[in-house]
């Protein structure tokens, strides 16, 4: 307990959560500044509230595909003349797409702050969008998707799994599209999506580091305030049906081992959600998987030897609901069904008894001690920031997490597993090696360094 108290003082310590501020310019920009003067390093990362939860059939993966096609020029710019620029310059930088996002960052010496935002602002509206650029990248996308997908069976059975799981929920496409809706995407696809969604009214700027706030903002203002709002757009809502059963699949194809997935439908800390209850699947997911003297590691790896590898993980922080999931792969001499009935044996445990004060005491300092160990990196708060604020969350959010997990009773984590981790809102996913056919060739990696999709 002693060592969870100290941890928790930690992180209510940390000098980068000293001082932030934020500003709303007359275009609806956000700008959240962090101050960290440990180093004389900036982390500077626009957050476009747009990803592939907001795309609709026939066009997804057109979130990420315009990620790609930020790097291709502007009416300033050549392609790839933004990331010339950012190197010369000494700085890294490259871009991600999620479910409910697309960012795109910057790590530079804090005296080239100016540049960065000069260059984020020029694309923001700016970008060129070349008929013959974006057919080049469309291709870098789809072989893309076959590297990370079509040719890796564990991400083949996730696909599948997320779009068993949901029915009319926005999670249930991949990020990186289908490949169908990718050979039908089109310019004016595209265009049509930058249009709506990059504009200073759907985006937060967050800059982390050895800065002062004022100069942040006028550096914001000097750039980004003269471009217009941009429309007011929403994604439809897509409510997902109560599901009435546990729904199964399999996937027959060349692989080397079988691999077991199950996943309930839980809630996200999203906007709409005020109870306790994420916070308590937190800590779940802390209790089954946090470390290896956590539940699954330490009895179905090391005590029943029924898994070579085991593991569980939950999200936080999203714009809807999502799932808590339970992934592994049985050890030999073990089958998947074996796996799975030790996985559901390790579920009615948390059902049936509350877990010991000792062992959730001993979770929650795991668990923050994650929290502080991460915080340490600018790039992560300013992940966090950029997150909480683009789901429709609040930045100080994560500044609550410490006392909302200490927070957590034991009554809590066993009313949440009785109340979530239940039949009737159980998916499987089962990847059964095809016996007979040889596994695919391998593919070269894209060249391409652009366009992270996860």
């Amino acid at each position: 307990m002693r060592l969870f108290l100290l941890l928790a003082a930690a992180v209510l310590a940390t000098p980068a959560l000293a001082r932030t501020t934020e500003q709303v310019l007359d275009n609806g920009l956000k700008v959240v500044v962090r101050e960290d003067h440990r180093a004389p390093v900036v982390v500077s990362q626009i957050w476009y509230a747009v990803g592939s939860s907001y795309e609709s059939g026939g066009i997804t993966g057109v979130s990420h595909v315009l990620e790609h096609m930020m790097f291709k020029g502007t009416d300033t710019l050549a392609p790839n003349e933004f990331s010339r620029l950012i190197s010369a310059a000494g700085g890294e930088e490259n871009a991600f797409t999620g479910n409910d996002y697309t960012a795109y960052f910057e790590t530079l010496s804090a005296d080239q702050l100016d540049l960065a935002l000069r260059l984020e602002a020029d694309r923001m509206r700016g970008m060129k969008l070349d008929p013959a650029e974006l057919e080049k990248e469309l291709e870098v996308v789809k072989e893309e998707r076959r590297l990370r997908t079509d040719d890796n069976p564990n991400a083949r059975l996730y696909e599948q799994f997320n779009a068993a799981a949901f029915q009319a929920h926005p999670y249930r496409n991949p990020i990186i599209g289908w490949m169908a809706d990718l050979d039908a995407l089109t310019h004016d696809d595209v265009r049509a999506w930058y249009q709506r969604w990059y504009h200073p009214g759907n985006a937060t700027l967050v800059v982390v580091g050895d800065v002062r706030p004022d100069a942040v903002f006028a550096l914001a203002r000097k750039h980004f305030g003269a471009i217009p709002a941009g429309p007011q757009a929403a994604p439809k809502a897509r409510t997902e049906p109560p599901q009435e059963g546990e729904r199964r699949l399999e996937l027959h194809v060349p692989a080397q081992v079988p691999y077991l997935l199950m996943g309930w439908k839980v809630p996200a800390l999203t906007a709409k959600t005020h109870s306790a209850e994420p916070y308590a699947l937190e800590v779940l997911a802390g209790i089954l998987a946090g470390g290896q003297s956590a539940r699954l590691p330490s009895r179905l790896r090391r005590g029943a030897e029924v898994a070579v590898q085991v593991d569980a993980g939950y999200q936080l922080y999203a714009r809807a609901d999502g799932l808590f999931l339970i992934n592994g792969v049985p050890a030999p001499g073990h089958d998947l069904a074996a796996l799975e009935a030790a996985v559901l044996a390790q579920v009615k445990e948390l059902h049936d008894t509350e877990v010991s004060v000792a062992e959730l005491d001993r979770v929650k300092a795991q668990v923050v001690a994650g929290e502080v160990f991460q915080r340490d990196s600018m790039f992560y708060q300013a992940m966090r920031v950029g997150l909480l604020e683009t789901v429709g969350l609040h930045w100080q959010v994560a500044d609550d997490y410490v006392a909302r997990i200490q927070a957590v009773t034991a009554q809590d984590v066993r009313a949440a597993a009785r109340k979530y981790l239940v039949p009737a809102g159980l998916t499987v996913g089962v990847l059964r090696p095809q016996e007979g056919a040889p596994p695919p060739p391998p593919r070269p990696t894209p060249a391409h360094h652009h366009g992270g999709a996860g």
